[in-house]
């Protein structure tokens, strides 16, 4: 379990050091395995500044710029429209390893010499702007690590957890953990969704029974699901901050409306799922034991042969997801999707775990629905995301 300082801050004041904290989580039972400082990536990105700049004499688009680093004038090439002489910008050097993973080494573009690269806000995950290079403040040291210059540092503890504290797979969790040494109190995240009747731009919506409806054939499997409507949502990339939560926590983000689910997961500790509604056929939820031998698509792409011990999410025709476990790919949320259904359920631990086990799948559902998830949570977790949802989705 990571947890990203910044984040835990949005529930509980922290009154200790680093050390101290991650000191006190382990003799709490929450044994601190590691802790690392997320920017630390930053160390080989530099300020620079553009003192020159030359066309690239092979390709119009392209400029050759005269980066100032202090001591000494590298050359790179550059396709950023936005790049202009004295200006300030983010340089990786060679050697430096990005958020998406490239590493940054001496090349030759086009024939010309490049020895690193100039940056947006998104190619080093400090933004979404990715129109150009990122332009910093020329009160800033020329040459001075990226990281230092612009004072970022969010600290990340890794927790590992014993499978009996799945209560802690959360950072509300860990808060909770923490408010109990420090003898503070765990801010809680407003959730305020109104009950009166709305309109969308089908009409009046009264009450989710006009709209679906939740069968549960194995109550033994599932004793709790719950499940809530969004009409009229666009499906977009996550605002920043969205994003950089769950980058803090190494999840990666996909859109507004998955993003939310893994936030929520990661917030609350209650594993969430969103359905296109318009693929579920029928518009309803069935939630029954597979059929030995049926097959099913996962998210990931494989088909998967199931058997009868396994739980599966139904509409009215088909499996549509294992429950606690993936989705299916026919009704995953799409760039068109406008309709949403989130589930928010109880899975039995032991048959999540046979199931996970049995098809080869850990994801991070499974995972925390196998040590037991909070069912007092199910209702909760899910009016959270509905409330980010219909703001982030419009």
């Amino acid at each position: 379990m990571k947890v990203s300082i910044s984040w835990l801050k949005e529930y509980i004041p922290l009154k200790m050091e680093i050390s101290a904290l991650s000191d006190a989580l382990t003799m709490a039972g929450l044994e601190v395995e590691d802790v690392s400082d997320r920017y630390d990536y930053l160390n080989t990105v530099v300020v620079g500044r553009i003192a020159k700049i030359i066309q690239h004499p092979k390709a119009d688009q392209l400029t050759i710029c005269q980066v100032d680093l202090g001591d000494g004038t590298i050359n790179v090439v550059c396709g950023a429209p936005n790049a202009s002489e004295g200006m300030f910008s983010p340089c990786a050097l060679p050697g430096a390893e990005l958020p998406g993973g490239s590493v940054i080494e001496k090349g030759i573009i086009r024939g010309q010499e490049s020895y690193g690269m100039l940056c947006s806000e998104k190619e080093l995950a400090l933004g979404a702007d990715k129109s150009g290079i990122m332009e910093l403040s020329q009160d800033l040291v020329v040459g001075s690590p990226i990281k230092k210059a612009l004072g970022l540092s969010d600290p990340v503890i890794e927790i590992d957890l014993t499978p009996n504290r799945p209560d802690c797979l959360s950072l509300i969790g860990v808060a909770r953990e923490i408010s109990v040494f420090q003898k503070t109190n765990v801010k809680y995240p407003e959730i305020d969704l109104s009950t009166k009747d709305t309109h969308s731009d089908s009409g009046l919506i009264k009450s989710i029974e006009d709209h679906t409806s939740v069968k549960i054939q194995d109550p033994d499997l599932c004793p709790r699901y719950a499940a809530k409507l969004l009409f009229d949502i666009t499906v977009a990339p996550s605002p920043f901050w969205l994003q950089d939560r769950l980058m803090s926590v190494g999840l990666k983000p996909i859109n507004n409306i998955v993003d939310i689910t893994n936030f929520v997961m990661m917030e609350m500790g209650q594993p969430l799922h969103a359905f296109d509604f318009d693929f579920l056929a029928e518009n309803r939820i069935v939630v029954r034991r597979a059929k030995a031998g049926e097959a099913f698509t996962t998210l990931d792409g494989k088909e998967r042969k199931l058997s009868s011990e396994m739980l599966m999410i139904c509409d009215g025709k088909k499996p549509v997801a294992l429950a606690g476990v993936m989705g299916g790919l026919n009704s995953e949320i799409h760039d068109s999707t406008t309709r949403v259904l989130i589930e928010s359920a109880y899975f039995n631990p032991v048959s999540v775990r046979k199931t996970a086990k049995k098809l080869g799948l850990n994801t991070d559902a499974s995972h925390r629905f196998e040590r037991g998830a909070d069912p007092d949570v199910t209702v909760k977790a899910i009016n959270r995301a509905a409330q980010l949802m219909a703001k982030i989705g419009g």
